[in-house]
This record gives structure tokens, C-alpha cells and sequence, in this order.
């Protein structure tokens, strides 16, 4: 018989609400990697199965836009079928993309699998914010988002490194399996720590189906719009048309009905609409660099899968220590000032990058990496705590939600415009000297650039308002 979350309260103490957060912490780790290590395979999947650049990032977009939308579930998901099942659910969800993707025998089986993974990271991502700000008081928030952001960055700080040693010793099948043994650990722990009735509230509605296919609809038809922009403009314009008629729907639906998946109230208060601009574009640069970063190295650069990899190793270091720092420091200042610090780095470490050439160094970009990492650890916990201080109790879980949603989305978003920019950028300059390929990738991450400064306007009127606006 399964423990109840009283008597796990009673035999673990003060330390339980810590046990649950490192639970949640290795589970989004494992997906987290899943995202990110694929990344450094990008050249290695284009050979195999023969694609181009805006094919290839498929590889990504599919595995966030699927992460985008299943995360809108993830308050319903956790009111209906309570922490356990869910968390549960999902990390299974995660075992089962890594293991049928490793055997993968097409491009479409292997897309599929990507498209699995990133619904179970989807629906994994809100649950440690949700986690923290129920279970923490307002002095420990800090603290504990530190923490779990120093354990969560670590996979991407390992990822590449790990993935870039197993394509070039055992070809790209090989990354798939790297998740395996962080999703049996954590069907371990979610065994023995996370109670049968650990629910996050009760009283779970219907699923809102209209509200999560105008999502879907919008942002698939966004993202194959700005693929065809290269085919046709006929069928983009089409495309992209649709999109902006399904998302504008999507809205004024919300609005309209009583529980959907994102209550529109939310952006009444300042700080949390500031707060989704921010992660909107902040996701569309992030991940947009983190698709660009390892393509750049193999294919501009000439290094080897391991090399590119292992640049962003220290980086990822430097991350890990600096987000504690910055956890702390979001209880003693304002978020909105860290946060536009922290973009103010990341769009500096961009606007160097672009900068680069063949001669420059190896460790030269290693430096490069590591500025972008510092303005990273400065954002990520002052993120979801400035945006949702303020907000009433009762919205906690689906604005946590939502602004994990609105980041994932400008990731998806940032890696398919970064990939079709890139495509058409190398076409651009195929006759210049050397192929064009460092030109090309140096106007991208300018683009990067631009766009993580953008957010900076954003990120300083952050403030908490004394009341939502009317």
C-alpha cells in the first residue's frame, strides 16, 4: 500500500517539500536533455536521412511546439489525476520517445518519437514552479528556484558535451538512449516519495478541447507558414493567415468561457504581462542559439561533434553557480533589474558571436558562450518569480503555466525562423569565398542578438502594480 502525503509528511519532516523538489528537479532534467542534446546530432540526422536545413530543424520545432501545447494540459492534468499520476505519466511518456526513437528506421518514426518526448516535457515543465510557490513561503522561493535551476541546467551544461562524444564514437541513435536511466530513477522516487493523494487542488473540470485545437492549429500553422515562405508565397501567406485567425480566436475564446486553458485575467496584472513578452522573446533566443550554437560549430567552424560540444561545457558550469548567485539575489532585488541584466549579456554573448570567424579561437568562443551563460542564470529564476509575485493564489498554477508556455512557444517559434534565416542566409552567400557558411551564420546571431536586446524594454517594466488593471 502507497504512502498518503501525511504519513510522508510525518516521516520526513521539513526536509519532504526538498525530496519533492528533487524529484521534479531530475525529472525535468531528463527533459531538458531530451531538447537539448539532439542539437549536436542536427548534421549527422541531415546526412542520414538526406534533409535540408528547414527539414532538419523540424527535429527541434516538432519536439517544442508538441512541448508548447501539452504544457497548456498541465494544470488540468495535475486538478484531474493529481502530482503523482501525472509527473508519473509523463516521465513514462519521456522512456518511451527515447527507446522507439534510438530505433528509429525513418525520418517520420523519428519525428514522431520527438513530437512524444516534447508532450511529456511539456507537461512536466510548470509542475517544479507550481511545486515551489505552494510549497514554499515567499522567503524560500528564492532559494529554492536556485536550486533547482542549478540542477536543471546542468543537462544542458552536459548535454551537448555527452551528445557530441556519442555521435562521434557511436552515431546519432545513441543520444536517444541517454535519457533511459534518468527516467528510471525518477519512477523510483516518484514511487517512494509522491503520495496517492497529492493533489494540487480538487474539484478537476473538463478538459478544454476548443481551446488546446485553436492552439494547436495556430502555432502549427505558424510554423509551416514560415517553412513556406522559401516554396511559395501563396501557400505561406495562407498559412500564416490561418495561424493569426486561429490565435486571435484563441483569445477572444479564452475570454469567453469559465475554465479554459489560459484565464486571460492573468494579464491584467502588469508584472505577469511584462513577464510573457519577456519569455516569449527570451525563449525564442534561447533555443534558437541552442539549435544554432552546435550546427555552427560543425558546419562553419569544422570541428568535430565532440569539440562543439564540449564548448558549452564551462559555460554550462559558470550557469549552474551563477543561477544559486542569482536565486538568492531575487530575494533581495527587484527581478525586473536581474532579468534585463541578464538579457543585456545573453544579447552581448550573441552580438560577439556574430563577430567571429575561422580564425578566431576556440577558447575565444568558449568566453563568448560563457557571457551568454552569466545573463542566463541572471534571467531564469527572476523570471517566474517576479512575473508571478502579486498574482492571487488561486491563478499560481495556471500562470506558471502559461508563462512556461509563452517561453516554449518563442522557442518553437526561435528555432524554426532561426533555422529557415539560416537556410536562406547560405543560399545568399553560397558563391562568396569559403562557401558564404561563417557570413551566414554570423548575420543569424546578430538576428539573436536583436532580438534577446529587444526584450530588455520589457523586462524593466516588470514591477509588481499595486492592483490588476481594469
Amino acid at each position: 500500500m502507497q504512502p498518503t502525503l501525511e504519513q510522508l509528511r510525518s516521516r520526513y519532516g521539513t526536509r519532504y517539500k526538498w525530496l519533492v523538489l528533487l524529484t521534479v528537479m531530475i525529472g525535468t532534467m531528463a527533459s531538458v536533455l531530451s531538447s537539448t542534446i539532439v542539437n549536436v546530432a542536427v548534421p549527422d540526422l541531415s546526412r542520414h536521412f538526406g534533409l535540408g536545413q528547414e527539414r532538419a530543424q523540424w527535429v527541434s520545432a516538432g519536439f517544442m511546439l508538441a512541448m508548447t501545447l501539452s504544457m497548456l494540459t498541465t494544470p488540468w492534468l495535475l486538478l484531474r489525476y493529481g502530482l503523482r499520476k501525472t509527473y508519473a505519466g509523463a516521465i513514462f511518456l519521456l522512456l518511451v520517445g527515447g527507446v522507439l526513437g534510438g530505433f528509429s528506421i525513418n525520418y517520420p518514426m523519428l519525428l514522431s518519437m520527438r513530437v512524444a518526448e516534447g508532450m511529456a516535457a511539456g507537461i512536466m515543465q510548470p509542475i517544479p514552479s507550481i511545486v515551489i510557490l505552494r510549497s514554499f513561503d515567499a522567503r524560500e522561493q528564492g532559494k529554492a528556484m536556485g536550486i533547482f535551476g542549478f540542477g536543471v541546467v546542468l543537462a544542458p551544461a552536459i548535454g551537448p558535451s555527452v551528445g557530441g562524444v556519442l555521435v562521434e564514437h557511436f552515431g546519432w541513435r545513441s543520444i536517444f538512449f541517454a535519457v533511459v536511466p534518468f527516467c528510471f530513477l525518477v519512477l523510483l522516487m516518484v514511487r517512494r516519495l509522491l503520495a496517492v493523494n497529492s493533489t494540487i487542488t480538487a474539484n478537476a473540470r473538463p478538459l478544454d478541447w476548443k481551446g488546446l485545437m485553436l492552439a494547436g492549429a495556430g502555432t502549427t500553422c505558424l510554423l509551416n507558414g514560415l517553412v513556406n515562405l522559401h516554396h511559395g508565397l501563396l501557400a505561406a501567406s495562407g498559412l500564416l493567415l490561418a495561424s493569426a485567425a486561429c490565435i486571435v480566436g484563441f483569445v477572444f475564446y479564452q475570454r469567453s468561457v469559465q475554465h479554459g486553458l489560459m484565464n486571460m485575467s492573468l494579464f491584467r496584472y502588469r508584472q505577469f504581462a511584462m513577464g510573457a513578452v519577456v519569455a516569449f522573446i527570451y525563449g525564442a533566443g534561447l533555443y534558437g542559439s541552442t539549435y544554432l550554437v552546435p550546427v555552427y560549430m560543425q558546419m562553419a567552424l569544422r570541428y568535430a561533434p565532440s569539440e562543439a560540444g564540449l564548448l558549452l561545457l564551462p559555460a554550462g558550469i559558470v550557469l549552474a553557480v551563477t543561477i544559486i548567485v542569482a536565486g538568492k539575489l531575487s530575494d533581495q532585488f527587484p527581478p525586473n533589474v536581474l532579468v534585463s541584466v541578464g538579457l543585456c549579456l545573453l544579447a552581448l554573448s550573441f552580438a560577439l558571436m556574430a563577430a567571429g570567424s575561422r580564425a578566431t579561437g576556440y577558447f575565444t568562443l568558449m568566453a563568448w558562450a560563457i557571457i551568454g551563460r552569466l545573463g542566463l542564470g541572471f534571467v531564469m529564476p527572476s523570471l517566474s518569480i517576479g512575473s508571478m509575485r502579486g498574482v492571487e493564489v488561486g491563478l499560481i498554477a495556471q500562470g506558471a503555466s502559461s508563462i512556461n508556455f509563452m517561453r516554449q512557444l518563442g522557442g518553437a517559434i526561435g528555432v524554426s525562423v532561426v533555422g529557415i534565416l539560416l537556410e536562406w542566409r547560405l543560399a545568399a552567400h553560397q558563391g562568396a569565398p569559403g562557401g558564404g557558411q561563417v557570413e551566414a551564420f554570423n548575420e543569424t546571431f546578430m538576428f539573436v542578438a536583436a532580438l534577446c536586446a529587444s526584450a530588455v524594454v520589457s523586462a524593466w517594466r516588470m514591477r509588481p502594480s499595486e492592483a490588476p488593471a481594469r
